[in-house]
């Protein structure tokens, strides 16, 4: 299942332009008035180039002579605005049922405009269509020559790509089919297949390293709870103390007694975005072969009702050993991913990053457009923060001073779980700082997780968000320690 991805367009390379055949349309980039002169248009055709050009938008022009062709204009250095213009292109290439068709003028561009055209291509090319009766998804495919982009570029953008059409189908998958126990399956497929090693622990097994946060938010559950280890070490790895990702993996949450009202409900299939984007990034690490040490850990469980759920008033006690006081079952993402930052601790890790669905007071702050960030390694989320503005997933960093913590102090346990109506990402990026004793970041993905309404290369459910941001991330990692 994790193998399958969705997306209606392939890209391919070719090193010979006689392979090009009869069927193929010439997609032809023009970004200035130069690259006009490698095809002679027609004057027509020029002025309608020239003033698309003006714009300082991207657009697609499609024209029909002899044989039709696209001329897909971008006078803009901006790599979001490459990706905006991919994705034209691909609705262009569908509504004009164009089947096959090969790129001219890629090597105009700019690695990171040239990058960002095909990720825009290939992302806005995803359909879920798994439960369609009807469905029919005609791939598209497109020829790329080697001289424009390698086959080793090619290859690995098509992995990430790839990744992040995984995540999405993860989080796009109902929880009658994804629960923690199918989550546990699918890491383990994808271990397999992208060549990384895997460890499922289930309940007896998490029962016995105390994780009373994992544990006490699947007490309302039939279906017990499973911790997800992934480990990829390469030989030439170039970091000693590993990256550790930490996601939360909650596949359904109905905020458990503390229940959702007023149409929050529908959606929270999402709730393991976290989770499925760690797979994602270590799927495409290891796909690609990076020399990169990372470890991923996602507590699994949905958060549930019965006479056995968590309510109000209960005092847990977490893998460390703190007492919380459980105010809110709804939140219950710090509980998981608390024991997740505890078992951490043993790989003695350089960095641990978790991503988590976690709160709607982040999505308040950035709505679909961005995530939220706290932490304690400043220099690692300014690299972050970096890599944010390459992908366009970028960063806002929450406050985050000492008075919030004492917000979660309880008259009757180490902690609370909540901290009030005041600053409610912050401190639940407080809560998680208690189980830390290493360089850490917190990254709330609630906003840009899952969308309701499609944009650009962006399709209405799951997003796939953080997977391209961290990978980014790690190779900028990799470049540093090699100059």
């Amino acid at each position: 299942m994790y193998t399958k991805n969705y997306l209606n367009i392939s890209l391919h390379s070719y090193s010979d332009s006689s392979k090009i055949t009869e069927e193929s349309v010439s997609l032809i980039i023009c970004s200035n008035e130069e690259h006009l002169k490698q095809f002679e248009p027609r004057p027509q055709v020029v002025q309608k180039v020239k003033l698309a050009m003006e714009s300082k938008k991207g657009t697609v022009l499609s024209f029909f002579a002899e044989k039709p062709y696209l001329v897909i204009v971008n006078a803009s250095d901006e790599s979001e605005n490459w990706r905006i213009t991919g994705a034209d292109l691909y609705k262009k290439l569908e509504s004009e049922k164009i089947k096959t068709a090969h790129l001219v003028g890629l090597s105009h561009l700019n690695t990171a405009m040239k990058t960002a055209f095909l990720e825009g291509l290939l992302l806005a090319s995803y359909k879920f269509t798994k439960y369609k009766k009807d469905a029919t998804n005609d791939e598209i495919s497109v020829y790329i020559s080697e001289s424009s982009l390698s086959q080793t570029e090619l290859k690995q953008l098509n992995a990430l790509i790839n990744a992040v059409s995984n995540t999405k189908t993860m989080v796009n998958e109902p929880v009658n089919f994804l629960d923690a126990l199918k989550f546990g399956e699918i890491t383990v497929e994808a271990g397999k297949a992208f060549g990384f090693e895997t460890e499922i622990l289930h309940k007896k097994e998490i029962e016995a390293l105390k994780m009373g946060g994992l544990l006490g938010v699947n007490q309302g559950s039939t279906t017990p709870p499973t911790f997800n280890i992934m480990k990829y070490k390469p030989t030439n790895a170039v970091n000693t103390k590993p990256l550790v990702l930490v996601g939360k993996g909650v596949t359904f949450d109905t905020g458990g007694y503390s229940l959702k009202v007023g149409g929050s409900m529908p959606g929270m299939k999402s709730d393991m975005a976290g989770g499925a984007a760690v797979l994602g990034i270590i799927s495409a690490i290891a796909q690609n072969n990076l020399p990169y040490h990372v470890i991923g850990l996602v507590p699994a469980t949905d958060n549930k009702i019965s006479g056995n759920a968590l309510v109000v008033d209960d005092v847990i006690t977490m893998m460390d050993g703190t007492t919380v006081e459980v105010l809110n079952t709804d939140a219950e993402g710090r509980l998981v991913l608390a024991d997740a930052l505890t078992y951490a601790k043993r790989f003695d890790p350089a960095l641990v990053i978790d991503m988590a669905t976690l709160t709607g007071a982040s999505a308040a702050i950035t709505g679909p457009f961005g995530i939220a960030m706290a932490g304690n390694a400043q220099d690692q989320m300014d690299a972050l923060k970096v890599s944010g503005e390459n992908t366009y997933e970028r960063l806002i960093q929450l406050p985050f001073w000492k008075e919030y913590a004492e917000l979660l102090k309880s008259d009757i346990a180490d902690l609370k779980n909540i901290g009030g109506p005041i600053g409610g990402a912050t401190t639940a990026g407080k809560f998680l700082e208690h189980f830390t004793d290493y360089p850490w970041i917190h990254l709330d993905i609630a906003g840009a997780s899952f969308i309701d309404k499609p944009s650009g290369y962006k399709q209405s459910g799951g997003t796939g968000v953080a997977v391209r941001l961290i990978y980014d991330f790690i190779t900028k990692q990799i470049e540093k320690s090699n100059s």
